[in-house]
């Protein structure tokens, strides 16, 4: 019953794609409106085919229907519930079940937003790409993916899950987040795509999808940050990046879009950077594709990757389509997508952003080339192997990364078209002070090494620039509602409610990525990695930490086994790093314990188990400031979240949509000296900057 349910729901959701594809072109080939407007029912029925197919595959988990395939290969009778209902996400044809969930979810979004605009062409083009993406996901379900096939023989019990996806319960949200990202980047391909197809390839379509562009980075982010803390806490390894191609996959596409989601802001004020926008919408679409391919075509080997199938193949020809079809378009309307005018100084802050954006698709390369030169290198030389690890990466990454904290620091005080020295100084005096100040201290407190003290020093001037930020718009605002007479109580609600912005989230999400830099640079530069040999009751020290073996307890549950050591750590609370076999499978996994505090993090793993009586090998990893990679990222998806809710309008003094082929207006020379604050102009936009 599970496998027809599921079947039903699949062969659903792919012919409702396919019926609406036809209504819309048909509609739009014979400029029908009522068939524009019909096209957009067909999306709730995509919807409820996932639900349906998604509904079975979780009754099939929990219920432990062992006549399928995918549920004998991916659960046993031991696995708890929890881990039942992440099963479905925990291998390949599950996985896709979950993507063509989610695209449904965002394609039924998309009609629902825009339904009072039914019949405009460029929302019909753009209904139409994301019928065309279901098409393809639920078409793999029908085909190479299939999640409900059927066992010949239906055994007594499953292999239950792989143990590193039961070992805690990150893995409920880490990849549902990430999919709500990679997924999410599929509505703004499909506006660029419409515009492209429409000729309307002004500002309108940028607008229209902001924050849908930006709901999908936020869940990204979260994606990658909730896998960074599960590597961490569970791998057992000790650390949180490891530069591994599955990790990449998801990077890349969140550097493109991260330079995006700042480019468009100057195609907007600006009417700039046309071609590039539109560039960086479908490489960031493109960049899902292939991260897809990567972990699901078995090309790779990684802890994180899905076992070898057939649909690499399809996922590579679905990429080298997108592609095609992206640039193509693009060399077609060419000619619409002359920019009015251009960058006036570099010394702007649409300079800044151009340099940033650079910065981040340069990342965006070297980690792709990274990931994939190994692949390359194989196909080229009959099957030689070659390894490119982190210090490929680090080498070339680093200095990137400290630029990007350089432009952090100064774009936020850069005015629009050009700047003086003297409008700099006066805004950067402080900031900059600061990050000298965070220098000299770390020299005095004996830190050493060029690049972590760059990484303090521009992470305080950057976080510095941006706190300004944030107080000459909580000020200003305050002010403001002051002069308007308002009363005390009223005025500070008013600058609260003057935090809220995409300038404002921008800078709150400025200080997350610090945090995360500063984070990153300490754990890396200043981490230490060793052993302790101690049998029950005695103690030992490394790296200025204390610790005694207390002794060992065995846990047992209906779905691990679990030996324990007991260790307390310099005197304080006990510790319980642990050797667990889960389920029927023979195979053992570490878990990790750690003492975390805000200064640094003290790592325990179990390295070996004597066979009798002797004394154990403790592995002991001392990094410093590492929550503050986990505060930062909470602070990114706050400022993201404020980046999101609309905060007060700038008056439309600057045009940001010029008519094809006209001049772009004079613009006399804008200094953008800064306004007492809590005054309102179209120079300085909700507070003093926008986000970079």
């Amino acid at each position: 019953m599970n496998g027809t349910l599921g079947h039903t729901g699949v062969l659903l959701g792919f012919a409702a794609a396919l019926v609406g594809i036809v209504v819309l072109l048909v509609g739009l080939v014979r400029r029908r409106p009522g068939g524009l407007r019909a096209g957009r029912f067909y999306a709730p029925l995509i919807l409820l085919g996932g639900i349906v197919a998604v509904v079975a595959m979780q009754r099939a988990l929990i219920t432990h229907d062992f006549s399928l395939t995918y549920v004998a290969d991916n659960n046993s009778r031991s696995t708890p519930l929890l881990y039942s209902i992440t099963g479905m996400w925990s291998a390949l044809a599950g996985s896709i079940l979950l993507w063509g969930l989610i695209l449904g979810i965002y394609a039924t979004g998309m009609v629902w937003r825009f339904r009072h605009r039914a019949d405009d062409q460029l929302v019909a083009w753009a209904t139409l790409v994301m019928y065309v993406v279901c098409a393809f996901f639920f078409g793999l379900m029908l085909g190479p993916a299939d999640p409900f096939t059927h066992v010949s023989s239906v055994p007594l019990d499953g292999l239950g899950p792989n143990v590193l996806l039961q070992d805690n319960p990150l893995v409920l949200f880490h990849p549902p987040m990430l999919y709500l990202g990679l997924v999410g980047f599929t509505v703004p391909f499909a506006f660029a795509v419409a515009s492209l197809v429409t000729g309307r390839v002004d500002e309108d379509w940028q607008g229209e999808t902001r924050r849908w562009t930006l709901f999908a980075w936020t869940f990204l982010t979260i994606g990658i940050v909730l896998g960074a803390w599960w590597s961490y806490q569970v791998l057992g390894w000790g650390g949180f990046w490891a530069w591994d191609p599955v990790e990449n996959a998801s990077l890349m596409p969140w550097l493109v879009g991260t330079a995006y989601l700042h480019s468009v802001m100057v195609q907007q004020r600006r009417g700039l950077l046309r071609v590039w926008n539109l560039s960086l919408v479908i490489a960031t679409f493109s960049l899902t594709i292939l991260g897809t391919f990567l972990t699901r075509s078995g090309v790779i080997q990684s802890v994180h990757a899905f076992s070898t199938s057939s649909i690499g193949p399809l996922l590579l020809g679905f990429f080298g389509l997108v592609l095609a079809v992206g640039v193509g378009l693009i060399a077609w309307r060419g000619d619409r997508l002359r920019s009015p005018g251009g960058i006036d100084s570099p010394m702007s802050r649409e300079g800044a952003f151009l340099a940033n954006n650079l910065l981040f698709v340069l990342f965006a390369f070297i980690v792709l080339l990274g990931t994939v030169f190994p692949l390359l290198y194989e196909a080229v030389n009959s099957g030689a192997q070659v390894a490119v690890g982190a210090p490929y990466f680090n080498r070339l990454i680093i200095p990137i990364g400290l630029g990007l904290l350089f432009l952090m620091a100064v774009a936020p005080a850069l005015p629009w078209r050009k700047s003086t020295a003297e409008i700099m100084r006066g805004r950067l005096a402080v900031p900059a002070a600061i990050g000298v100040l965070v220098v000299v201290g770390c020299v005095i407190g004996g830190i050493t090494g060029i690049e972590p003290l760059l990484a303090f020093g521009l992470g305080a001037f950057a976080a510095a620039s941006a706190g300004r930020a944030l107080v000459l718009s909580v000020r200003g605002a305050w002010r403001s509602a002051r002069g308007a007479g308002a009363s005390p109580a009223r005025a500070t609600l008013a600058g609260w409610r003057g935090f809220v912005g995409r300038a404002n989230g921008g800078m709150v999400v400025h200080i997350g990525v610090v945090l995360i830099a500063v984070g990153l640079a300490a754990a890396t530069a200043f981490g230490q990695r060793g052993t302790v040999v101690l049998a029950p009751g005695e103690s030992g020290t490394f790296a200025g930490h204390t610790v005694e073996f207390v002794g060992t307890r065995v846990v047992r549950t209906p779905s691990h086994l679990s030996q324990q050591a007991l260790l307390r750590v310099d005197g304080g609370a006990v510790f319980t790093p642990a050797i667990s076999q889960f389920g029927t499978g023979t195979q053992a996994v570490g878990t990790p314990a750690i003492d975390s505090s805000v200064t640094s993090d003290v790592y325990l793993t179990i390295n070996s188990i004597p066979a009798k009586g002797g004394p154990w090998t403790f592995g002991v990893v001392v990094q410093p400031l590492v929550m503050w990679l986990w505060v930062g990222g909470v602070l990114i998806v706050v400022g993201s979240i404020l980046s999101a809710v609309p905060g007060r309008r700038r008056r439309p003094t600057d045009p940001v949509s010029t008519p094809v082929g006209a001049a772009a207006p004079p613009v006399a020379p804008d200094l953008d000296p800064e306004p007492e604050p809590g005054a309102r102009t179209d120079r300085e936009p909700v507070g003093a900057g926008e986000a970079t």
